[in-house]
């Protein structure tokens, strides 16, 4: 026998692993176009102006009989969202923890996701209830999905391959973003000269997202396995699944602790993202264009930005880097208020800044949380780890609001956002990560 086509079992089982974690990538890849060109673009104007065109004399809808102005239309869909999928995560977190049969749950929220995104090509007229309804389904099914995929990362990598594994995800789907985005915008911009009307071509940009994130997910389903795990008792209800998880939590306060920093300066890095639009155009009146274009560059950056600090992790761990990219975030705020108006290069330079610092620092803090989650209970931990991300991040959109409202000056609204950065910073300073994943029961990184 030929020894050397002989291939030991950790050969094999490195083989395995590698081709689980290329799969396990590909569904940022996936799903991530439903937040660039959806959530982020097409939609929100999208389906207001159709809200609108519902409206009475008065501009408003009546959902159910409720009246509703139609601006904020898209708005309450948002937030019902975000209460269907905190009902819905820590219940299907637990499911899957249980069983040990993540993957049929993942395809079952992934495919819901996208078909409802594929059926917002049927947006038009005035149904701005079955945009409504879409909206809540896709960006529900979005969140169950991300809890999913993200509770993989702990099995599918070993301590040393975390922080890498985790920014290899993130620096996929900001690249799938960037390319559809891309292509969407030639298709938005010169509908004309494809014989499209603007709303048939923000349609087709909506319902391309939902195909392709059906389509790209057919690679992680196939590539992911399940791992059987002890049985364990039923999940409870919806709010009831989630405070027995957070009741379990306490028995780990350290992974509590990081917890509580994430979500503080993770909604500081959430409103970042969602008023920086209204900033450039209401304080430096920057037109729609510039800020597609700001929003493209972030996109691409933080690519770069998610595999740059995924190698600083490697040279000085993930809490170190995290740190850092705090300061970072904290410095280009500040710099930010100084931004003059009508200067479309330095709003581009900020840019540049938050896309550098974006991507790695909400990779590396899934990798770092990875650490502190309880063997068998990834889903379950992470659905509270979805939660904070998508469900809790309401503080900071408030305090900007505040500000501008008692100040009327959108740059000391941008300004007070450095406060959660800063407190994040301390509290995430204060979190001893290596007894906190020892005391989680996992194996503790040489460099963490």
């Amino acid at each position: 026998m030929d020894t050397d086509t002989v291939r030991s079992p950790a050969a094999d089982d490195s083989a395995g692993r590698r081709r689980e974690q290329r799969g396990w990538y590909f569904y940022d890849w996936a799903c991530s176009v439903y937040s660039t060109s959806v959530l982020t673009v097409f939609l929100g104007p999208y389906l207001t102006s159709v809200a609108e065109a519902a409206a009475d004399a008065d501009g408003f809808v009546h959902p159910l009989g409720v009246p509703v102005r139609a601006g904020s239309f898209f708005a309450y869909a948002v937030s019902l969202s975000v209460v269907v999928a905190v009902l819905a995560m820590p219940l299907v977190g637990a499911a899957a923890d249980r069983t040990g049969r993540k993957k049929p749950l993942l395809a079952a929220a992934a495919y819901t996701g996208a078909a409802a995104t594929a059926g917002m090509f049927f947006l038009d007229g005035d149904r701005y209830l079955l945009g409504g309804l879409l909206l809540v389904v896709a960006n529900a099914a979005q969140s169950v999905a991300m809890m999913l995929y993200n509770s993989y990362l702990p099995q599918i990598a070993p301590p040393e391959e975390r922080d890498a594994v985790s920014s290899r995800g993130w620096a996929f789907g900001y690249a799938a973003g960037a390319l559809v985005l891309v292509a969407n915008l030639v298709l938005y911009t010169g509908h004309d000269s494809f014989g499209l009307s603007e709303g048939m071509a923000v349609r087709i940009c909506l319902a391309s997202a939902g195909l392709w994130w059906g389509a790209f997910a057919l690679i992680p389903l196939r590539r992911l396995r399940d791992r059987r795990t002890p049985a364990r008792e039923a999940a409870l209800p919806g709010f009831r699944q989630l405070a027995a998880t957070v009741r379990d939590m306490r028995r780990h306060p350290l992974t509590l602790a990081f917890l509580l920093a994430y979500l503080i300066y993770n909604d500081g890095i959430q409103t970042v993202i969602s008023q920086a639009s209204v900033y450039g155009s209401k304080e430096l009146g920057l037109g729609q264009s510039t800020l597609i274009v700001a929003v493209l560059l972030v996109q691409v950056l933080a690519v770069a930005g998610a595999l740059l600090l995924g190698r600083c992790a490697r040279r000085y761990g993930a809490k170190r880097t995290i740190l850092g990219s705090l300061a970072a975030w904290t410095l280009t705020l500040a710099a930010g208020y100084f931004l003059p108006a009508g200067a479309p290069g330095w709003f581009f330079v900020l840019a540049a800044g938050i896309g550098l610092v974006l991507g790695g620092s909400q990779a590396l803090s899934r990798s770092l949380f990875s650490h502190l989650v309880p063997p068998g209970k990834e889903a379950e931990y992470f659905s509270a780890y979805e939660i904070s991300d998508r469900g809790l991040s309401w503080l900071g959109p408030l305090l900007f609001g505040l500000t501008y409202q008692l100040t009327g000056s959108y740059r000391d609204a941008i300004v007070s956002l450095v406060g959660f950065f800063v407190l994040g910073f301390v509290l995430l300073a204060r979190v001893p990560v290596r007894r906190a994943i020892t005391d989680a029961g996992n194996p503790v990184p040489q460099r963490i």
